[in-house]
């Protein structure tokens, strides 16, 4: 084949080849000239282009007809699920179990994992009884738990439910903390978890705890005091927070959580509704942004009752933060604690502002700063204008005669302080001559706590004058504890008798309309009967009819005469129940008051008398005076209250001034009426 090579001999006699028009040779090439021993059955990179440069269409036909060839299939309907498998039953193992088996499995499973069963477990397990419902505590508390022995509690925490799983100071490590709250929240193990004073559960562990907050639905209280939740772990809880959960009540108290921890979980909680308690002393919250985060929780979540923030670094700055959020808190926060936040006189001008917006406020701990005599007269207006705050603490917060003073003053004028915190302040004789005088008003203070033993005075004669004191405003405080508890029992007391009477009302209510369900008819026909045959009837006449008559029904209401309830004032009326079925077929009870009728008279001759001088008396006196007649009265159950019995044409309430009107016609008027006004009244 001619490949276009000129052949020549050069001076020596060699043969010397030059190529015309084509180009060079690969190195390949070359070297499978001069090595016969390499293999030359494989196509060379130049083979390869020159093959692909003279058979073009043929590569292409095969790429089309690779790409036509492919075909994706899919199975049918029925085929695509092949199985099911039933979720594991966490409980399976619990099932008909004993305290002996349970040791065992524990044991078998320390020595499988080569570790030291805790004879603290040991012990509290061989003191179970009921193993079918939650135990009360779990207690590990300073043990020392690595992942083995963590492991190992698997086969109690798979058998035993808790209400208490203590878990503090057991050194717990990032998969030893792992393990366990996975077990917790697989098996619903507690209600209460205490993981408190472990420094080193980590980001692991942190998430773990997360998981288990957000995914079970037992656990309630979680006690996480003093372990760090740091930047990298706050995620992890912020999230699981966001989740309106079970958790109640959370303590981080000393978890470093100034800064960016704070923000997250502030933010998580205005979207949660289910958390009551929020703990979170000691962590150096600043006065800025710290607080300024405090504030805008508490303008978004109304649900949390108590807010600890003792021992931190609030400041005024921070208290004004923190009072704007108190002033939206209309029915939330109860418990407001500001103990050791470095506040003074300045700041307790936000909080008087913020105390008569809230409604909510029971309970407010200024103890521990400088409040002093000029922050307390601040705070007396405030105080004087609210009416929720039962308990307020100003222990150690520098104030003297002056200041107490001021606080007698809010004493006073309070009709529901129950306890007032005073003790480590200089009160000296006026001071706590101001507090006896103010306790001698007040009739709701319970416990004023003041130091036992008086304060130095210039004169000696004051110190007894002190003691003095300070006995009769304990007497004072068990004058109003007494007064209280016979308040109490006295209330008590009305509420079973008006219970009591309510029942015996709704049975004889229920009765009495039976009675009249079944003799309605027969009712109307005789007052029928009667207007034929007589056409003069009297007042006297119709009184005397209703007060010997059996109850009427008109239109389903029914009129009966009821005695007074036990220990009432007698009254010189009698009084007459009407009972109308309202909305959803329940009774109410409108009771009015009526004159008693004269006495009769077994001749006609005395009834005639009787007659002619009620027909006088009309004449004469249409009305009598309202000072000599009883006042009406309404008898309700435990339904809602409505308005007492109404004239229609001038909207005034119906009392005994009718004592002239008979029970005929317009009474039938007035009982429609008002059967109706309670119809729309009735929920």
């Amino acid at each position: 084949m001619d490949i276009g090579v000129d052949l020549s001999l050069d001076e020596s006699g060699v043969l010397e080849g030059k190529t015309e028009n084509i180009s060079p040779l690969s190195d390949s090439a070359s070297n499978a000239e001069f090595h016969p021993l390499s293999d030359t059955n494989q196509p060379s990179s130049t083979d390869a282009s020159g093959q692909a440069g003279l058979y073009p269409s043929v590569l292409e036909e095969d790429d089309k007809h690779k790409a036509n060839g492919k075909r994706v299939t899919f199975p049918s309907d029925d085929d695509i699920v092949s199985g099911a498998v039933e979720p594991k039953d966490p409980w399976r193992h619990a099932q008909n179990v004993t305290v002996e088996e349970i040791l065992t499995y524990y044991k078998q499973a320390c020595q499988k994992l080569n570790c030291k069963p805790i004879t603290k477990v040991l012990k509290q397990i061989q003191e179970l009884k009921d193993l079918t419902q939650r135990n009360e505590c779990l207690d590990l508390k300073g043990e020392k738990l690595d992942h083995k022995a963590c492991e190992s509690l698997e086969e109690i925490l798979k058998r035993i439910q808790f209400k208490v799983i203590d878990l503090e100071q057991t050194n717990l490590d990032e998969d030893g903390a792992s393990a366990l709250f996975d077990m917790i929240e697989y098996y619903e193990s507690a209600t209460h978890l205490n993981i408190s004073f472990n420094k080193h559960i980590g980001t692991r562990g942190w998430q773990a705890a997360a998981h288990m907050m957000r995914k079970t639905s037992s656990l309630q209280y979680l006690d996480a005091r003093n372990t760090p939740l740091l930047d990298h772990s706050a995620p992890f809880v912020a999230r699981a927070l966001r989740i309106s959960g079970s958790l109640a009540v959370l303590h981080l108290e000393n978890a470093g959580l100034s800064g960016r921890p704070l923000m997250l979980l502030a933010t998580a909680l205005k979207m949660n509704m289910n958390l009551r308690e929020l703990y979170l002393a000691d962590n150096k919250l600043n006065g800025l942004q710290d607080s300024a985060q405090l504030g805008n929780l508490l303008k978004f979540n109304y649900n949390i009752q108590i807010l600890d923030l003792r021992n931190n670094h609030i400041l005024d700055s921070g208290l004004a933060y923190v009072c704007e959020g108190l002033k939206e808190q209309r029915k939330g926060l109860v418990t407001l604690v500001l103990w050791n936040n470095q506040l003074t006189h300045n700041g307790m001008g936000y909080l008087a502002a913020a105390l008569p917006c809230t409604q909510s406020l029971e309970t407010l701990n200024l103890g521990h700063n400088s409040v002093g005599n000029e922050g307390v007269h601040k705070l007396k207006d405030g105080l004087i204008t609210n009416r929720s705050v039962l308990r307020l603490g100003l222990a150690s917060t520098k104030l003297s005669c002056e200041g107490a003073v001021a606080v007698a003053e809010f004493i006073a004028e309070s009709p529901r302080l129950l306890r007032l915190d005073l003790r480590e302040n200089e009160i000296k004789t006026g001071g706590l001559m101001a507090l006896s005088l103010a306790l001698k008003v007040n009739t709701s203070l319970l416990r004023l706590d003041l130091d036992r033993e008086p304060k130095k005075e210039t004169v000696k004669s004051f110190i007894e004058t002190q003691r003095a004191l300070l006995a009769e405003i304990q007497n004072g405080c068990k004058r109003n504890f007494i007064l209280a508890k016979e308040k109490e029992e006295t209330d008590q007391k009305m509420r079973q008798s008006a219970s009591m009477a309510e029942i015996a009302t709704e049975d004889g209510t229920r009765e009495e309309v039976v009675e009249e369900e079944n003799t309605a008819e027969k009712t109307q026909d005789g007052q029928k009967k009667e207007e034929d045959e007589s056409d003069s009837d009297t007042e006297d006449e119709e009184e005397t009819e209703l007060g010997t008559s059996a109850p009427s029904v008109i239109s389903g209401i029914t009129v009966t005469e009821s005695s007074p309830p036990p220990g009432a004032p007698l009254s010189p009326g009698r009084c007459i129940s009407v009972s109308s079925p309202g909305r959803g077929h329940k009774i109410f009870m409108v009771t009015r008051v009526e004159s008693p009728p004269e006495p009769l008279m077994n001749s006609s001759a005395a009834f005639s008398k009787t007659k002619d001088a009620s027909e006088k008396s009309t004449d004469t006196n249409p009305q009598p005076s309202l000072q000599n007649l009883p006042q009406p009265s309404t008898q309700t159950d435990d339904r809602p209250t409505h308005p007492t019995l109404e004239d229609g044409k001038q909207g005034t309430p119906v009392s005994s001034t009718h004592l002239s009107v008979s029970c005929g016609q317009e009474l039938e008027e007035m009982l429609l009426e008002a059967s109706l006004e309670t119809g729309r009244d009735a929920p």
